[in-house]
């Protein structure tokens, strides 16, 4: 939940040109022989994007990714102005995320050279700290200092954070055992959960009997920075997985790790994109292998580069926006044009395509290529869903700021104007701190001396038009009755300078008075309308599924609906988008669309298994709506 994900399709602040081979561009290939591997083009180069390109070219097919990122591949650094290192948000690698870890180890990459260790994170409001989030592995029994043993959920949960909720009372508290019931009933059949997903996250805990307190103060901010919107409007179904997932499945589930520096991008995507680049494609007619290689990308039909002269297996195209995709006669995907430095340019030959998008570039896609929005009128729906505006900040202090916690979350602060909030300590998280080195610390200050903290903060459901809209209403001196509640995302229209005095006047000193001593040496901010995925009521039926009606079209990223091969990982969540890629290619291999010899399916590696109590719980709720209540028409009392 204290997470960012990676929004490949419009992130881009400031990089260094690459010059590398592996962006040359130029029209497409002309359409291939017989025998030849099939080309799969990949447009988006988030988790979900580099997930399916890895799959496959393990399958032997030819692959060219595309992404409007200079440099995809992690190579290049996100620099500042001033050379400073930036990365697009803070994102948390949580407990269950076991195909990461598989991709992490397939790297040969150490995960404790890679990850922090699991931290604690806060959550400040006006009043001071609200409540700490413990590394629920290595906690204690209350008011002991024996070791908490692992207990069913949520009976771990409770006794781990029985002192850490600093003022929000027990009484309180306790109302959340409402969410409980919820947690076995939303997933009851399909016609429950579209019930669920038409209701807003707010409207259900009313009805769960959620006290006020522990909405605003907990439930609130959690969603916030978890899926970006309050919870008036966001989906019940929705908030309810992601709740369920981060926290209530087991008592571990809120675990949560951090990046080691420098970023996500050069420690895990480089490395991949490396392994891949070096592979070539097998001899024309070769298969590329059995079905079933490991999650980590063991066992890969395509061949490391030799010398020998092969074709290689995968060629990525930065600073390549894909403005359109063309169909043939027979209705698949054949080729896709996309506007690049040099001009529009064209990619042909095409057996099949994978879009790796969020709602902003799925609506570019589908509204420059007509004959695919008639074709895949589900397509026009995922276009048609709503984005959630960021503000990614980072500040380069001259004093450095002891926290609680390296990871923190702002809570009912009126300077957030509606949207949530996050700050990080990055000179603890990639400092000595937590297992990093000094030269981490001077790299943070772009090779400098270091002076002080460095902190990253992220601002979710920043967008400007509550507060536009609330200026244009009072040009026009229409005063409404009663006075309007104060308006949501006006942190977008403000200057850079305005956002960066917000933290160091407003919120950064309230929540921990040391950042009163210190003073900006540096700051850099940057936007990003639209990027993020909005999970709103009534939006499930919207998104994108895994196979759209075109045979050779499949999409990947976290909003997918997966169908039969949904997984366990849930919400705005990098372990989900790497698992939809890995899917999105397995599904071209099931559909034939890769041919006769490139039908290798790729293991996926499942979250842990629901807990006995709720597997008991769930067939007893059923059991109950389906021979008691539906007979007697009571069956939509809660949802409808």
């Amino acid at each position: 939940m204290l997470s960012l994900h990676i929004l490949a399709e419009t992130f881009v602040a400031a990089p260094r040109a690459p010059a590398s081979s592996s962006h040359a561009r130029g029209g497409g290939p002309p359409a291939m022989a017989a025998g030849e591997p099939p080309h799969v083009a990949v447009v988006g180069a988030g988790w979900g994007g580099w997930a399916a390109a890895q799959t496959l070219v393990e399958n032997g097919c030819r692959v060219t990714l595309l992404d409007s990122l200079p440099d995809p591949t992690g190579e290049t650094p996100y620099l500042t102005p001033t050379g400073k290192p930036f990365e697009a948000g803070t994102r948390g690698f949580w407990k269950d995320y076991p195909n990461i870890e598989a991709l992490t180890r397939s790297l040969g990459l150490r995960e404790e050279d890679v990850f922090t260790p699991f931290t604690n994170s806060s959550f400040y409001s006006p009043d001071g700290l609200e409540a700490t989030a413990p590394v629920f592995s290595s906690t204690n029994l209350p008011f002991s200092d024996a070791p908490l043993p692992e207990l069913p959920s949520p009976l771990g949960q409770v006794l781990a954070t029985f002192q850490l909720f600093e003022r929000i009372p027990v009484p309180d508290r306790v109302t959340v055992l409402g969410l409980l019931y919820a947690t076995i009933d939303f997933t009851r059949d399909e016609e429950a959960f579209r019930a669920y997903d038409r209701m807003t996250a707010h409207e259900l805990f009313l009805r769960m009997g959620i006290s006020e307190r522990f909405v605003r103060d907990f439930l609130k901010p959690t969603l916030l920075i978890g899926l970006f919107k309050p919870p008036e409007e966001l989906s019940a179904a929705v908030a309810m997985e992601l709740l369920y997932f981060y926290a209530l499945a087991h008592q571990t589930s809120f675990d949560v790790r951090w990046i080691r520096y420098p970023s996500i991008s050069e420690l895990l995507i480089a490395p991949l994109a490396r392994s891949l680049l070096a592979k070539t494609l097998p001899p024309a007619g070769e298969a590329a292998g059995e079905a079933g290689g490991g999650p980590g990308g063991e066992d890969s039909g395509a061949g490391e580069a030799d010398g020998a002269g092969g074709a290689p297996a995968l060629t990525v195209l930065g600073g390549s926006r894909v403005q359109s995709v063309q169909l043939d006669a027979a209705g698949k995907v054949s080729g896709l044009s996309y506007a690049s430095r040099g001009g529009s340019e064209a990619l042909t030959g095409l057996d099949g395509c994978v879009l790796a998008l969020g709602s902003k570039g799925m609506s570019g896609v589908v509204g420059g290529s007509p004959e695919l929005a008639r074709a895949a009128p589900e397509l026009c729906k995922a276009a048609s869903l709503g984005g959630i505006d960021v503000i990614a900040c980072r500040l380069w202090l001259d004093t450095t700021v002891e926290t609680r916690t390296p990871a923190n979350v702002f809570s009912r602060f009126e300077a957030l104007r509606g949207a949530g909030g996050t700050f990080f300590m990055l000179d603890q998280l990639q400092g000595p701190a937590y297992g990093g080195g000094d030269e981490a610390l001077r790299a943070l200050w772009g090779g400098d001396e270091p002076q002080g903290s460095v902190v990253a903060c992220d601002f979710y459901n920043s967008g400007a038009s509550g507060w536009a809209c609330q200026r244009a209403r009072d040009a026009v001196h229409v005063s409404p009755a009663p006075p309007p509640p104060t308006p949501t995302g006006a942190l977008m229209g403000l200057s850079d300078e305005d956002v960066v005095a917000t933290l160091m006047e407003d919120l950064l000193p309230a929540a921990v008075p040391g950042f009163s001593r210190a003073n900006v040496v540096d700051s850099f901010v940057a936007r990003y309308p639209g990027a993020v995925s909005w999970f709103s009521p009534g939006s499930f039926d919207k998104r994108p599924p895994l196979q759209t009606r075109v045979p050779n079209l499949v999409c990947a990223g976290d909003w997918v609906r997966m169908g039969e091969f949904e997984h366990g990982a849930k919400g705005l969540c990098q372990e989900r988008a790497y698992v939809s890629g890995i899917e999105a290619a397995n599904a071209l291999a099931r559909s034939g669309a890769l041919g006769v010899r490139n039908n290798r399916v790729r293991q996926v590696s499942p979250v842990r298994d629901d807990e006995p109590q709720v597997v008991a719980g769930r067939a007893i709720n059923k059991q109950i709506y389906d021979s008691l209540l539906k007979p007697l028409g009571l069956d939509k009392l809660l949802v409808r």
